[in-house]
């Protein structure tokens, strides 16, 4: 059963009044004790976003429900071991820097293109300025987290994932997603506010992530816990299968570019001896990929390693 902890919900528009100490210092706990939190009043139309969850329901109806229900009934057929390592979501993938792939994904009509790529262009410029809120709790200069995620390109690496959870009949066979912790920077989630499911590990306790209309729902990323040098941590999280309805998430993930190099801010590692390690970010993810649902320290303590075997093996500059 998961806690019933207060989950921390930030109304971004505090920040622009008398309250604005005491929503940054809400921010600041939400980072870092919780390592997720809530915005509201953050700038997106509720229009757009409408938009989005009813375009994006429609799709799913429309193009991968028939799909997902042929390979969830062979999974289900296949018993506890077919089920262990697989995850009960439909998932299709949009990049958005450094170069756009929406064109060529097939079966999205030309509306959806267009108003998820207005959407995605909103939610980088939500990502950046919390960033900029998290250099100020921190003590960073203004714009130190977005520059340290551009590569020689100049830009981050932006995607988003956008996932159905249909109704599972054997919850407790097979997850919706298997607790994990996300390796990149700032993760922005819209998600259905109808249908829970997201939960977060937190004092040893699964916290629900409420629904909430109009919210996003912001985490941390691997890559944040290294350059605040464990000031703000990634946390795991996972996703609940339910029997009833049909839960969406449309996570965007705002990560550095592939060749940047990543390591803790020297004025965040200078006060607590430096613990994380420097690396490249297409080298994090290489070992990422094969150890997602794995605990994260040993990857860090990889990184630690090759640093320690030889000071040319990574590039630090």
């Amino acid at each position: 059963m998961a806690s019933t902890l207060s989950f921390p919900i930030i109304d971004m528009g505090l920040l622009r009044g008398e309250e604005r100490p005491a929503a940054m210092n809400l921010l600041h706990d939400a980072c870092e004790n919780w390592g997720f939190f809530q915005v509201l009043d953050h700038g997106i139309s509720t229009e757009l976003m409408d938009k989005v969850e009813k375009m994006t329901k429609e799709h799913y109806k429309r193009v991968r429900e028939q799909r997902f229900l042929e390979f969830a009934s062979k999974t289900l057929e296949g018993g506890g071991r077919a089920a262990e390592n697989l995850d009960w979501e439909s998932t299709f993938f949009v990049r958005h820097l450094p170069e756009a792939n929406i064109a060529e994904i097939p079966d999205l009509d030309d509306d959806y293109r267009r108003v998820m790529k207005q959407f995605a262009a909103e939610l980088e410029r939500l990502a950046e300025r919390l960033l900029d809120l998290l250099c100020e709790n921190l003590g960073l200069e203004k714009g130190y987290l977005t520059r340290a995620f551009r590569g020689s390109k100049g830009v981050p690496t932006f995607g988003t994932k956008v996932s159905s959870y249909p109704p599972c009949p054997r919850p407790d066979l097979v997850k919706g997603l298997r607790a994990h912790t996300d390796a990149g920077g700032i993760i922005l989630l819209f998600q259905d506010d109808r249908v829970g499911g997201l939960q977060l590990l937190k004092d040893g306790e699964w916290v629900d992530v409420p629904p909430t209309r109009h919210s996003i729902v912001v985490n941390l990323g691997d890559q944040l816990e290294v350059i605040t040098n464990g000031r703000y941590k990634s946390v795991l999280h996972r996703v609940v299968a339910q029997t009833d309805g049909n839960r969406m998430s449309i996570a965007s993930f705002y990560n550095p570019g592939s060749d940047a190099v990543i390591f803790p801010a020297p004025a965040l590692a200078e006060a607590a001896g430096g613990a994380y390690p420097r690396f490249v970010f297409e080298d994090y993810m290489k070992l990422y990929v094969r150890h997602k649902f794995e605990d994260k320290e040993p990857r860090f303590e990889a990184f630690k390693s090759m640093e320690s075997q030889s000071s040319n093996l990574i590039a630090t500059a």
